[in-house]
């Protein structure tokens, strides 16, 4: 008889372990898988310490903050909150990671920082009380940072913080604001505001650390504030006044530079079709550009010196983030509808490969354009391989509303299209991505203009016998799960049920209760308050349609939501219970949206649970 030692027990269990693990994960329908594989962001990278790096991941089952040391291959989680973290910031020296510290999801907080090496998390802006985040820019210098706050009684402040010091207020307005970037000898910060009331197109200020105003800039088109400016960052040149900018000056997003001590322009004419967004080279000699156009992306560099352009190769689909490193290679978050993500090099290969469970792809998207009421309306299509219609039609609505669907992978609509259904989603009215009167046709009738274009393709996806019109779907979250219950009730008899995540369902005590940045958005889309222009509000409210609802609903909300507050989607709720009307009602403690993958799954489950048991109604 052979003895064993404690060594070999434990193998045996890992490998036991191990065993159980892998059978588990055969078992595991792909759609769940594509939510449980491991997946990372882009990596944020020090300045001055380029090996030091910032990510997020879920290898634990939840969103989290990951420091890693490249020239070690040292990975280490940063953060562990029961309901998760993704907003962090690494120091320009790499010895710090910033990060934001709210209460389950309400995105109330304050900034707490933690040595790159591990160790205590302390107070990182001591003196600033909680507030809703407006930005946040790092010095070089290891002690300074540029603090954006926001809060009802407030509104918008800045603040210069210093380590052992207290912090100073160099800006506040009532208006929505936020930080844009630190120059790179800390000597100017630049600043997005909306002063003039506009949420939709911000200008900029250039400050000194004490507050005094350098420079502004603020792009007016007929004497009125209709085209917006963003920051894009300050050359990484000590001395260097040239900050690089975004404008809409051509009807769609593009890059100038702007030195903001003489005032001259430097228009780059890059003559790309899309929208175009960009950042500086780690020597300030040229310019990593992304190019957005017809939901999809590609990657160039520009040299300032000789003002060309060449491109970057990259597959077809969609990148999501990219950044330029020291040696002059390029990272970039990219994937497809079909390919899951993956962060890649132009050095070759793959940045960051989280170990364990590898999630499967899904099928192709297909684009589809569909004449409407203000113009072409883009639409991306999915089904299950060898499908013919008429099929079940799920609808998924995106959110923003300033945001739009492209050919990414999304492990949502992919389990749709694994539970038989073809997926159509619509980058309607207000959607970016497809120049500026297309995104600013979204106002005043707001939900409703949308609606027109989701109609459209609507009817395009039935007439074409894709569709099944008794087997219709209407879904999203955020501003998706709004029009999701404005669908319902304005366009009663073409859905056949609805399922919306974090909705807007009464417009008038949403904007009381929501977050201050987004009263001054509804402002500007609706053109004022709810005293100030209640037949706008009523109009575009869920609640005002309600009782006109006939499909099955089901809505889902986080107890702790800023953004699509609780209260709101109560009264809704009650509106529907007072008629006998058909919901379910799942509430989670939570933001807008859950940073959990197992809550995730969860929500996923009892959505596609409910379709099926009503669907099968209809059917049957």
């Amino acid at each position: 008889m052979t003895e064993s030692n404690g060594s070999d027990a434990r193998d045996q269990r890992d490998q036991h372990e191990q065993e159980v693990q892998t059978g588990q994960q055969e078992r595991m329908p792909d759609w769940e898988k594509r939510f449980r594989a491991p997946r990372v962001s882009l990596p944020d990278w020090a300045e001055d310490a380029p090996d030091r790096s910032l990510f997020v991941s879920n290898a634990t089952g939840t969103y989290e903050l990951y420091a890693w040391d490249r020239s070690t291959g040292e990975q280490r989680q940063v953060t562990d909150r029961p309901n998760g973290t993704t907003d962090g910031v690494l120091s320009p020296d790499g010895a710090w990671i910033w990060w934001f510290d709210d209460k389950d999801g309400d995105e109330f907080g304050v900034w707490r920082r933690q040595p790159f090496d591990g160790g205590a998390d302390e107070p990182a802006a001591e003196g600033l009380q909680a507030s809703y985040p407006a930005g946040l820019a790092l010095g070089r210098d290891g002690r300074t940072a540029v603090v954006g706050r926001s809060t009802d009684e407030d509104g918008t402040t800045i603040h210069l913080v210093r380590t052992g010091e207290a912090p100073v207020e160099i800006y506040r307005h009532r208006e929505s604001a936020g930080v844009g970037d630190l120059s790179h000898d800390g000597s100017l910060i630049a600043i997005e505001h909306t002063e003039h009331g506009d949420a939709m197109h911000s200008a900029l200020r250039v400050l000194r650390p004490d507050g005094t105003p350098v420079a502004d800039l603020d792009d007016t088109k007929g004497g009125t504030r209709e085209l917006g400016l963003e920051v894009l960052g300050f050359a990484p040149v000590d001395g260097d006044t040239r900050l690089l900018i975004g404008h809409q000056r051509r009807g769609r997003w593009e890059p100038l530079v702007w030195d903001v001590a003489t005032g001259e322009e430097t228009d780059l004419a890059l003559e790309l079709p899309g929208d175009v967004s960009a950042e500086w080279y780690p020597d300030g000699t040229g310019l990593l550009i992304v190019h957005s156009f017809e939901a999809r992306s590609e990657l160039f560099r520009y040299d300032l010196a000789s003002r060309a352009l060449a491109e970057i190769p990259t597959p077809p689909g969609t990148v999501s983030g990219a950044t330029a490193r020291p040696d002059g290679s390029v990272e970039y978050l990219w994937s497809s509808a079909a390919e899951p993500s993956a962060v890649r090099s132009t050095a070759g290969g793959v940045v960051l490969d989280p170990p364990g469970m590898k999630s499967p792809g899904s099928v192709p998207v297909e684009d589809v354009w569909v004449e409407g009421p203000g113009g072409r309306i883009h639409a991306l299509v999915q089904k299950p391989a060898g499908a013919t219609g008429p099929l079940p039609t799920v609808f998924d609505i995106h959110g923003g509303p300033t945001w739009h669907d492209s050919d990414s992978f999304a492990a949502g609509p992919a389990a749709w299209v694994d539970h038989g259904y073809a997926v159509i989603r619509v980058n309607y009215r207000g959607s970016t991505g497809y120049g500026r009167a297309w995104t600013d046709a979204l106002k005043h009738r707001v939900g409703l203009i949308e609606l027109e274009d989701i109609a459209a393709v609507r009817a395009w996806a039935v007439d074409s016998g894709l569709a099944d019109p008794d087997r219709l779907v209407l879904t999203g979250g955020s501003w998706g799960g709004y029009l999701t219950l404005l669908g319902l009730g304005v366009q009663p008899d073409a859905w056949t049920l609805g399922i919306a995540a974090v909705p807007v369902a009464d417009y008038v005590t949403a904007y009381h209760d929501e977050m201050e940045a987004l009263k001054a958005m509804d402002r500007t889309l609706l053109g004022g308050t709810p005293e100030e222009v209640p037949e706008r509000f009523e109009a575009s409210s869920p609640l005002t349609y309600v009782d006109q609802v006939k499909a099955p609903v089901y809505i889902s909300a986080g107890v702790n939501d800023p953004r699509c507050p609780i209260r709101q989607i109560e009264n809704y709720v009650k509106r529907l219970e007072a008629r006998g009307a058909v919901h379910e009602v799942y509430r989670y403690d939570a933001g807008h949206g859950s940073l959990v993958v197992d809550e995730r799954i969860k929500q996923v489950r009892l959505e596609l649970e409910f379709a099926e048991r009503h669907l099968k109604s209809v059917a049957g």
